[in-house]
């Protein structure tokens, strides 16, 4: 909250941290609204984004044929387990060259917008009021706009696949020949059909992503009420919960960065496949 003010209750703490720095000025009404911009959730996707372009490209520069150094060969183990999962997937090696290195990449960007959940609650929005920042979230991916617009774009890449492999004579034959058939009748509903796929697992792709990290921002901030009650049980009870959910979230984070990686291996490799 801003300086001088009176404490907070309890709704009223959840709330404010809840609230996205935006182009209005003023707490975003709705969940998705791409009418405004966030510009927490630009600001930190795009800064986590560089350091993740910065990590691989240190990695790849610093890589040696000799006995590797722990930074590289935690990369190397990271690449391996991509392109691994990549070869069972899409099985085109001339496609296999870019979307190896993209699902490496999402995999590690999620990762860490993901591990902004692991910093203290009120440690980042506190250092925002110092410069007069009074309303923050440092979680992109709890933010419905980034996990949508992250899932979009990869249902471009698998547009984009798809005109690729089939051509758009044989993909718009698609669209209205599958998966029921070419029967003439049957077009408007295989159509039909195909929307309802793309639109289904791209908002699914953002959601999963978005509400694993939104439960978990949202159970920090619980935890961080309790240690905020002035007590010497709120305030053990608060570092023993901390430390717990803490613990179990590195697992939550990775996992879902994981997720996400395979759901765009198997949607573009989906896009290489003839119905």
């Amino acid at each position: 909250m801003a300086a001088g003010s009176a404490a907070p209750t309890s709704g009223e703490y959840i709330v404010h941290h809840l609230t996205h720095l935006n182009t209005t000025g003023h707490a975003q009404k709705a969940v998705v609204d791409w009418s405004v911009l966030n510009i927490d959730t630009l600001f930190y996707s795009v800064v986590l984004g560089l350091a993740t372009i910065f990590i691989l490209w240190l990695a790849a520069r610093k890589a040696t044929s000799g006995v590797p150094g722990r930074f590289q060969a935690a990369i190397e183990i990271l690449v391996d387990m991509v392109s691994e999962q990549a070869k069972g997937i899409v099985h085109s090696a001339e496609s296999r060259k870019f979307v190896s290195p993209l699902a490496l990449t999402v995999f590690v960007w999620i990762f860490f917008m993901n591990a902004m959940d692991l910093v203290p609650v009120d440690l980042l929005p506190r250092i925002g009021e110092m410069f007069g920042i009074h309303y923050q979230r440092v979680v992109a991916t709890a933010d419905l706009n980034a996990a949508l617009g992250m899932s979009i774009g990869v249902l471009l890449i698998c547009i984009y696949y798809n005109i690729k492999i089939k051509g758009i004579g044989g993909w718009i034959h698609e669209l209205f020949t599958a998966p029921f058939g070419s029967h003439p009748l049957l077009y408007p509903v295989n159509f039909v059909m195909q929307m309802i796929e793309f639109v289904a697992k791209t908002v699914s792709h953002g959601m999963r992503l978005f509400g694993n990290m939104y439960a978990g921002e949202l159970v920090f901030m619980l935890i961080a009420l309790l240690g905020g009650t002035a007590t010497v049980f709120g305030f053990v009870g608060h570092v023993i919960a901390g430390s717990i959910w803490a613990i179990f979230h590195i697992m939550i984070i990775t996992l879902q960065a994981f997720i996400f990686m395979m759901l765009t291996l198997v949607y573009v490799g989906q896009a290489h496949e003839a119905h």
